[in-house]
């Protein structure tokens, strides 16, 4: 397959393409910046430069291609307070890949996450949990109704924390930087909520297979912890900076956290058994706190930007 994979220069996005190039497909990424196209062709595949707001060079790019794989998103606008502007350029990404793929029945491969689910069951989410809307709910679910335009459109939901030594600006990065800036691991509360995780390898595979393979219509879920503790993972982060892990009460959680304050109380247990049976999928890289313990993410100063 020739695979257009946008976001194909970050965290997620480099683990994609290297595993898309070692199954034998030719990947062309999206570049924004000289930066981002020198990693791009190191990687070994093509590029196109341009970003997201190009839509007629994101539709011209995913009509030449096998398949696109979308996981570029707008973080710049989430971290400067405009989440509304970010969803808006995401629902126009994929409005312009839809279009560019209707009626080929390529696969169109597209990013969520397990966060949405959080609240709408009490029990672990599944991959047949929807929601209505919301958010990037509308993402996921503007996707998935191209299956009726004649496009193999799939989402994937990774977990909130998606880790390993290629992470320097998720939610890890960002809470050991809290950590380290304010001297405790907090956790709210009593810490018992749950978030689930993923090695960046992992998911990288299951996106690949979700390109090869997934049904029009398909939810996968990226997830291979259910839910680790927030307390274990304050503990974890605590022990390796030499700091004490401790309770944040939750009127404090605004002034610790920042804009993470509502996320690190959020309880989102999540299954991938329906993935694992239906895609033969196997995570096989270290977990949450054994990838926390092995110390690659304390050998910098992560960036405290909550």
């Amino acid at each position: 397959m020739r695979v257009f994979v946008t976001g194909a220069s970050g965290h997620i996005g480099s683990a994609v393409v290297a595993e898309l190039l070692g199954a034998g497909h030719q990947v062309v990424g999206l570049a924004k910046s000289d930066g981002s196209a020198a990693k791009v062709r190191a990687a070994g595949a093509e590029v196109h430069r341009g970003d997201l707001d190009d839509l007629a060079g994101i539709r011209e790019a995913a009509a030449g291609a096998d398949g696109v794989i979308h996981l570029a998103f707008r973080h710049d606008l989430v971290y400067a307070g405009d989440m509304e502007g970010a969803l808006k350029v995401d629902l126009a990404v994929i409005e312009a890949i839809g279009g560019a793929l209707e009626g080929t029945g390529k696969a169109f491969v597209g990013t969520s996450g397990t966060m949405m689910l959080a609240g709408i069951t009490d029990r672990p989410g599944t991959e047949d949990d929807t929601a209505p809307g919301g958010g990037r709910v509308d993402a996921e679910n503007k996707l998935i109704a191209l299956a009726g335009r004649g496009v193999r459109a799939s989402v994937v939901r990774p977990a909130p924390i998606v880790h390993s030594d290629l992470d320097t600006q998720g939610f890890a990065p960002v809470l050991i930087g809290l950590a380290r800036d304010k001297g405790v691991a907090g956790y709210v509360g009593d810490g018992a909520n749950r978030w689930p995780a993923v090695n960046t390898y992992d998911a990288a595979t299951l996106f690949r297979l979700a390109a090869e393979s997934a049904p029009a219509g398909s939810r996968l879920h990226a997830v291979a912890e259910e839910g680790i503790p927030f307390r274990e993972l304050a503990a974890a982060i605590g022990r390796n900076l030499g700091v004490p892990a401790a309770r944040i009460a939750p009127e404090q959680a605004a002034e610790h956290f920042g804009f993470l304050a509502g996320a690190v109380q959020v309880d989102n247990p999540t299954s991938s058994e329906l993935t694992r049976q239906r895609f033969g999928w196997t995570p096989t890289h270290p977990g949450l706190i054994a990838d926390i313990d092995e110390g690659h993410y304390f050998r910098s100063a992560p960036a405290v930007t909550a």
